[in-house]
């Protein structure tokens, strides 16, 4: 529909024995679109088929995050056009303005650049104030670290800053965000990472039991210390300890941890002898700190002990543009014995859908969401809970935009695309913001054409949070932007 929309002529293959019959007997497109991923054998074996039939211009490849491999094969056997999965309207935009550029070898399609370019130089991250995005990590055991947001970027940056120091570190944020994902990313990036990971929910144990966990104890130290038993932070030595829900424990629990970590002794329970450990404690909590340093519910002298490095994770409605690339992982983690040979195609109506909902319980809503609709088949029926959903909560679709006034009772459709729009707004002022208002590293980010992304700051108003909007002084000065395009040449340093 977006292709034919802009003119095109589409055809569409029904497999590919019916797409190879028609190249080989006279149809010549003038780019054909390719999603290897379901090709059997390997998607490197099929690209070399295709290219038999076709130069390497002519084709644009649908890749997903894990497809480095064959992003790089396929870079190297000359194709220049790509495609981020989940395909969204925006990528294919700049699809169709890369096909009305000239044939340029060493050009390459803005809707994959930022992935290509993290490609081409792994380390290329470490030296950018801002990344580009997106970017995935796998930490093991089915857990992954994601970044498609300004916000969850900025965090990846703070992690490789903390590699080579060995400091305590505060995770905040509310539950469901991914603290103990930040936790591992920040382990696993660690000069501790062949070492051991261990983690203890404070939350789950009352306060004498909970010590025994961390500390350990001596034998009939208490009913039932039938045997010596090491704690946490012995299991732990030399490695990582995560205390996670630290804000829930009790102030008298608090000082015993405090002078752990000042220095790293402690007694187990029944023991007269100390024990000393080297171990980096990175602690997490979605309790409201401040508060609770003015309530005196959590000690100060614990907070600063712990808060040496703090790192804010925000929820998922601060960070919607991750919603389609978490969603894609989620469903190509689950279990095949779930699935049973069923995936679950997320349709435009879905997505839009996910997008505008709060999810007041971050991620772990939206994967509880996504593998309940796996496991019920049935898009439809997840699109009318999401529906439901958001017309219960009036239409909010995020805390950080509010409704100066109440919607207008116009139906679920009218509420989707207010929010939808205010989203958007949101997101692009965000990215414009995060690269100081450079619109062609916006417009990559946001995997959109340049054109388009002028378009949409002319449609939504939008100007720097401070100072004059440098597109309205532009369009101000007099300049013929054609005309002044059509100019710049080699000469262009002259000013």
């Amino acid at each position: 529909m977006v292709l034919e929309g802009s003119g095109h002529r589409v055809i569409e293959a029904a497999g590919e024995p019916q797409a190879y019959s028609l190249l080989n007997n006279g149809l010549d497109p003038d780019l054909v679109i390719y999603d290897p991923s379901t090709a059997i054998p390997s998607g490197a074996d099929r690209l070399s088929q295709l290219l038999q039939c076709l130069p390497a211009w002519r084709i644009c490849l649908i890749l997903g995050m894990n497809d480095a491999e064959l992003r790089k094969e396929a870079l190297s056997r000359g194709v220049r056009h790509f495609l981020n999965k989940p395909v969204t309207r925006e990528n294919l935009e700049s699809l169709v303005d890369a096909l009305n550029l000239p044939a340029d070898a060493g050009e390459i399609s803005s809707a994959i650049a930022p992935v290509i370019e993290e490609t081409r130089r792994p380390n290329a991250r470490q030296s950018r104030d801002v990344p580009d995005g997106p970017y995935l990590e796998e930490l093991g055991g089915n857990q992954f670290f994601l970044a498609a947001s300004p916000q969850m970027l900025e965090i990846h940056r703070q992690v490789r800053l903390l590699a080579d120091i060995d400091v305590n570190v505060l995770i905040l944020g509310e539950s469901g965000t991914g603290k103990e994902v930040i936790a591992h990313l920040i382990h696993k990036n660690s000069r501790r990472s062949r070492e051991k990971f261990l983690k203890v929910n404070c939350a789950a144990l009352p306060a004498e039991l909970l010590e025994s966990e961390l500390f350990g104890h001596r034998q009939g130290a208490f009913t039932g210390a039938i045997n010596d038993r090491q704690g946490k932070f012995e299991q732990a030595n030399r490695g990582t300890l995560l205390l996670d829900e630290i804000g829930e424990i009790d102030v008298q629990m608090q000082a015993k941890l405090l002078h752990v970590l000042q220095d790293g002794q402690f007694a187990r329970l029944g023991a007269q002898e100390t024990t000393k450990v080297d171990v980096r404690v990175l602690a997490a909590t979605n309790v409201e700190i401040e508060s609770a340093l003015i309530e005196k519910s959590f000690r100060e002298d614990l907070y600063y002990r712990l808060a040496v490095f703090t790192i804010k994770v925000p929820p998922l409605r601060e960070r919607r543009e991750e919603i389609p690339y978490l969603t894609e992982q989620i469903i190509r983690r689950t279990p095949a014995e779930m699935t049973n040979g069923f995936g679950l195609n997320f349709s435009s109506r879905l997505m839009d859908l996910a997008l505008v909902y709060d999810w007041r319980g971050n991620v772990r809503e939206l994967r509880n969401f996504v593998t309940r609709a796996i496991i019920m088949r049935d898009s439809q029926a997840a699109a009318r809970e999401l529906e439901e959903k958001i017309a219960a909560l009036g239409g909010a679709g995020t805390h950080q935009a509010p409704v100066d006034a109440a919607l207008p009772c116009t139906g679920i459709r009218s509420i989707v695309r207010d929010v939808k729009d205010r989203t958007e707004k949101e997101m692009i002022q965000s990215a414009l913001d995060a690269f100081g208002w450079n619109r062609r590293r916006a417009a990559q980010y946001l995997s959109m054409s340049y054109r388009a992304l002028l378009y949409k700051i002319q449609q939504h108003h939008l100007s720097p949070r401070s100072g004059p909007d440098p597109l309205q002084l532009f369009q101000n000065s007099g300049f013929n932007r054609k005309k002044s395009v059509q100019r710049v040449g080699p000469e262009r340093s002259r000013g």
